[in-house]
């Protein structure tokens, strides 16, 4: 086929007879041809109708079958199903969840999720027979939804959907709604400090976990994250991390350690932030002589009390020449007394 979604004759009679509470059935009556270019009859029957077509196999004799059967029958039709409402009707393929995230960042106010339990609905189409045992053959079961809560900065949302994800989308499409048009908060200097403008252009680029240890170790104060709790199915875990920076203390919540680690020390920062500055400590300017780029190591006070053979190659090869070369001319002597003449 030439689009896989698109389905086959077969599959499409198929639907017919189980439309019509019939049993299709195939029977393939001929096979002439030699080996390598075999022709295939079959007939399909399909309730009192019967249909024959040809194949070069048994499954194009088939879907031929098939195709005849689903032009000339005069079964009633099932209605085609309506296509699927795709949940994301953004363009680009963007989520709802995802398109909050960009948002949420733009706006320095993180989402969080949080998983509620559904609330039980009465089931009033039991049945009980006369033993009083339950009937499954008239209980009809009442579809499950998941039930999310969606906090933006101040602002909550509630979403429903048959999944969890569907709910996390349905109260991202509600907050995207309310946020889209509302103007992104302004971070005001605290305490009218305008000082501290040049710092915080330099911590930009930094994340808040490495901001509370630099102020920690400015201040000789100590530092410790713990993860004090960890809920939810393996799917969609929630950590809680709680960072203690001295005298403060401070927990984020988030779907990964990391992610309520950092979210901790985002809350733990704007305590500290509280704290009186710290004296302004002038250092004295430091000179150094500059050293030569280069070390000649072929001078005669370099290398003193060293190896004469490593000295002597070490001067050859600042010398950018070939290394010594030593040749043996004699020995002499008895065996433990002997003597040698090298030349290099």
């Amino acid at each position: 086929m030439a689009n896989p979604k698109e389905k086959t004759p077969m599959c499409l009679v198929n639907e017919l007879a189980r439309f019509n509470r019939i049993q299709p059935q195939y029977k393939l009556l001929n096979e002439r041809g030699p080996a390598h270019a075999k022709m295939f009859t079959v007939q399909l029957t399909l309730g009192e109708q019967t249909w024959e077509a040809e194949g070069s196999s048994i499954k194009k004799a088939q879907h031929a079958a098939a195709s005849k059967a689903l032009n000339e029958t005069t079964l009633p039709k099932p209605t085609p199903r309506p296509p699927k409402n795709n949940v994301n009707n953004n363009p680009g393929s963007i989520t709802p969840t995802v398109e909050l995230n960009g948002l949420a960042m733009k706006r320095g106010e993180p989402a969080i999720y949080r998983p509620l339990d559904p609330k039980p609905i009465p089931n009033y189409r039991a049945n009980y027979n006369f033993r009083g045992m339950y009937n499954q053959r008239y209980h009809c079961p009442v579809p499950k939804i998941f039930y999310v809560q969606l906090t933006v900065g101040n602002s909550e949302f509630f979403g429903e959907g048959k999944t969890r994800q569907a709910a996390r989308h349905n109260a991202a499409m509600k907050a995207l709604q309310a946020l889209q048009n509302e103007p992104i908060p302004e971070k005001l200097p605290q305490n009218g400090e305008t000082g501290k403008e040049s710092e915080e252009d330099k911590d930009a680029n930094k994340s808040e976990i490495s901001v509370v240890f630099e102020i920690a170790l400015k201040r000789n104060i100590p530092v410790t994250f713990e993860v004090i709790k960890e809920s939810g199915p393996p799917h969609m875990k929630s950590f809680v991390t709680r960072v203690t920076v001295g005298e403060f203390t401070a927990e984020g919540e988030g779907n990964s350690k990391k992610l309520s680690k950092k979210r901790a020390a985002m809350a733990v920062l704007q305590e500290l932030k509280k704290l009186p500055p710290l004296p302004v400590i002038e250092k004295p300017k430091l000179y150094f002589k500059k050293r030569p780029k280069t070390i000649l190591k072929t001078g005669p006070e370099y290398g003193q009390g060293m190896n004469p053979i490593s000295r002597l190659a070490q001067i050859q090869q600042a010398k950018k020449e070939k290394e010594p070369e030593y040749v043996l001319l004699s020995e002499r002597g008895m065996p433990r007394r002997r003597e040698f003449v090298m030349q290099v």
